[in-house]
């Protein structure tokens, strides 16, 4: 194996691991934070960071008129909608249960795809699908098969699902002509006009009044940085090694890395039932990649945010 495609391979589990450990800061951040207070400091620092690396590389492009209702479209979907749902989400139910739930966006996707685009879907697809309901419903069941979750924050988290959904699918009209940094940087400084009158009205007067947490602020800071910027920056360095679909491979492994690490870090229950429901849902989402392999290409995993 050549050292770069080695590399490739450890930079996709980096960026999947910084993708896990973000259910775990948004868990911190929420010690002395409201969740739109963490999402828009986290966009802010983010978005700046991304600008500057965008700028340093010479890749930050400048988007064409037309294009901007498609970019707002987006940032509505993602980050706005979508971290609505999965930090208030978070605040309700466990790191690892919104991790499996958010888990399932590269199952449901091909759904999406075929209905808006006529793509094919396989029986590889069906059964993956099938798979990952069942594991989803063992981790938010108790051993009753009752709702052990809060039904607000699945919901919400699901929410989180279907506006990423609804992201790649607009996406899809744009990631031909601009690259991942630049789409990455509006989306983020839009999602940040979007956030911050919510912020004001909601999250202001609370935040002022709250003493400055230092764990809090760190874990917020943490998100920007690793889950946020570098995240992406290695996941895109390793699609263009070895290709997005066994990049996305090692997306499937979020729930994993969040399980162990809440176990660790948070003292969060793991049962059997749960640790059996994460596995089942790991084998659904490998099950839906099974594909003919194709040439690689654009592809909107390439810019889908995870967290």
């Amino acid at each position: 194996m050549k050292n770069k495609e080695l590399l490739a391979y450890f930079t996709a589990l980096g960026a999947a691991f910084f993708w896990g450990f973000s259910f775990v800061w948004f868990k911190i951040a929420f010690l002395a934070y409201k969740p739109i207070t963490v999402v828009l400091f986290r966009l802010i620092i983010s978005a700046g960071l991304i600008l500057i690396i965008a700028w340093v590389l010479k890749r930050l492009q400048k988007p064409s008129p037309r294009d901007f209702r498609l970019f707002f479209l987006m940032a509505f979907f993602e980050p706005f909608l979508y971290f609505l749902g999965e930090s208030y989400g978070l605040t309700y139910v466990s790191s690892t249960v919104a991790s499996v739930i958010v888990g399932t966006i590269p199952l449901l996707s091909p759904i999406a795809a075929w209905y808006f685009f006529r793509e094919k879907v396989t029986w590889m697809n069906v059964a993956g699908f099938l798979f990952s309901f069942l594991g989803v419903a063992l981790v938010v069941l108790d051993g009753s098969f009752r709702l052990d979750a809060s039904p607000l924050g699945v919901s919400l988290e699901f929410i989180a699902v279907f506006s990423a959904i609804a992201y790649s699918i607009v996406l899809r009209k744009v990631v031909s002509r601009y690259n991942t940094l630049t789409i990455i940087a509006y989306q983020n400084l839009i999602g940040i006009f979007l956030f911050l009158p919510v912020w004001m009205f909601v999250d202001l007067k609370q935040f002022i009044v709250t003493p400055f947490h230092p764990q809090a602020f760190r874990a917020i800071v943490l998100l920007a940085v690793f889950s946020s910027t570098l995240a992406f920056v290695f996941f895109t360095q390793s699609i263009r090694r070895i290709g997005v679909n066994r990049s996305n491979t090692f997306v499937n492994l979020i729930p994993v890395f969040v399980a162990i690490l809440s176990f660790f870090v948070l003292d969060e229950k793991l049962g059997w039932q749960k640790i059996g429901g994460i596995l089942i849902v790991i084998t659904g989402l490998f099950l839906a990649q099974i594909k003919k392999r194709k040439p690689e290409g654009k592809n909107v995993a390439e810019v889908h945010v995870i967290s």
